[in-house]
């Protein structure tokens, strides 16, 4: 199994660059199995989602063709015969019941394993279930699956309200509604940029939908669908992580500029916490600069749906807290148990206590490098922040979570200047035969 090694106290100088977004990827991807006839998508990042959600979709029959060098995918829905997604590849991640919809919208009818994903937190599934009835499916479950169908092979469309608003089940829904028979509503739609940017590759397929960016989408559906060229976004969380990285391993005074991407996709408020730590921030059309302030001061959070502080930022930031002056609470709103990271960064030295869903962080906390491990995509990139700043190494176990969502990331640390490197370990071997010295 693979291991990141972090040697703490190199600075953070120069540049990185910002990958494609993978949430966004991952919609565009199901939404290519709607028209009649292969699209591209560019900019698209080369991560183990990618992987796994081209292979479920392979499974239908359905032809994917990525080339990661170029970032460039190709999915050509023509072959498509075979409407399942299997539990083996459906458990390692939960975008892949977005095939729910675009098997619904495509072909009728659609079986689909109930999801797995991150180790953390309840997600259910119940809105997309009782979404698709309303819209018009027949849903039952049988032995861990799904089993939906459109009476007479297409949706009728109708309305229903998210409560609360779920960004997946937003995505889940229109991709059922864009080819109905009727009209569909969509009441408290999420407006993250994620569903934003899908909502526009579906309408430059020629989906009829209104109220894009907004809580309500009205949507029109249409017979068929034409394939598209389209641009995927950058990663706007890979954005954040690598702008809380600058304030953490940068030099006071030297601006660190993030290339190729924007942050209007951030919100508002995490663009206003982060300007309140005391960093300069300019942005441009396609890149960020953040000048390093000569101390960061402690700024308290809570997540909220966007334009709101992101949940997929939260452990990144529970990290720069450590090292602000002042203590910070960081809320967690969205997901109530999302801080499985917390004590491992103990073990490092932080001053972070966890109660309920909130962190209370004392800052200048003193990190020290140590063995831990990873349990979710975002808690196991905030392990690798708190390794910039740890004194000596610091090694971030079982990093196949990391490599579901940030590209080639200890390659764009080390062009900047920070001494990291990927290893393997054996996850079982007795660490007592290893070091006798130790027992």
């Amino acid at each position: 199994m693979d291991k990141l090694v972090i040697e703490g106290g190199h600075r953070l100088r120069g540049s990185l660059p910002i990958s494609g977004s993978k949430n966004t990827a991952l919609a565009l991807m199901a939404a290519a199995l709607l028209p009649d006839g292969p699209s591209t998508f560019t900019n698209i990042p080369d991560l183990k989602d990618i992987d796994t959600f081209s292979k479920v979709i392979r499974v239908t029959g359905a032809g994917v063709d990525f080339d990661a060098a170029g970032h460039t995918l190709r999915i050509d829905p023509t072959p498509l015969a075979h409407p399942e997604a299997p539990y083996e590849l459906v458990k390692r991640m939960r975008a892949s019941f977005y095939m729910l919809g675009a098997l619904l919208g495509r072909c009728g009818r659609a079986r689909v394993s109930l999801p797995g994903g991150c180790a953390w937190g309840p997600r259910p599934v119940d809105l997309h279930l009782e979404g698709m009835k309303a819209l018009g499916a027949e849903v039952e479950l049988d032995k861990g699956y799904v089993v939906a169908r459109a009476r007479g092979g297409r949706l009728e469309g109708g309305t229903f309200r998210l409560e609360p608003s779920s960004v997946g089940a937003t995505v889940n829904l229109v991709l059922a509604a864009a080819t109905a028979r009727g009209h569909s509503r969509i009441e408290n739609a999420a407006i993250e940029p994620d569903v934003v940017v899908f909502c526009e590759a579906l309408h430059a397929m020629g989906a009829r939908i209104e109220g894009i960016g907004t809580r309500t989408l009205e949507i029109e559906g249409v017979t068929t669908l034409r394939p598209v060229t389209f641009a995927n976004c950058a990663d706007r969380i890979e954005l954040g992580t690598f702008m809380i990285a600058a304030l953490l391993a940068g030099t006071p005074g030297d601006t660190i500029t993030l290339e190729q991407a924007g942050a209007g996709h951030l919100g508002q408020a995490f663009l206003d916490a982060f300007r309140a730590t005391g960093a300069e921030l300019h942005a441009e059309t396609d890149r960020v600069h953040v000048t390093v302030p000569d101390e960061v001061r402690a700024v308290s959070i809570e997540t909220d749906v966007y334009p709101g502080f992101p949940t997929d930022l939260q452990a990144q930031w529970t990290v720069l807290m450590t090292q602000a002056k002042g203590n910070a609470k960081i809320v967690d709103r969205i997901y109530l148990d999302r801080f499985k990271h917390v004590p491992e960064l103990r073990r490092m030295g932080a001053n972070a206590i966890v109660v309920g869903n909130e962190v209370v962080v004392e800052g200048t906390s003193r990190l020290q490098g140590t063995t831990v491990m990873s349990t979710d995509l975002r808690g196991s990139v905030s392990l690798v922040l708190a390794g910039l700043v740890a004194e000596g190494e610091t090694h971030v176990l079982r990093v196949y979570h990391l490599d579901r969502g940030y590209e080639k990331l200890e390659e764009k640390l080390s062009r900047a200047g920070i001494v990291i490197r990927r290893t393997t370990y054996d996850e079982f071997a007795d660490p007592l035969l290893e070091h006798p010295h130790e027992a």
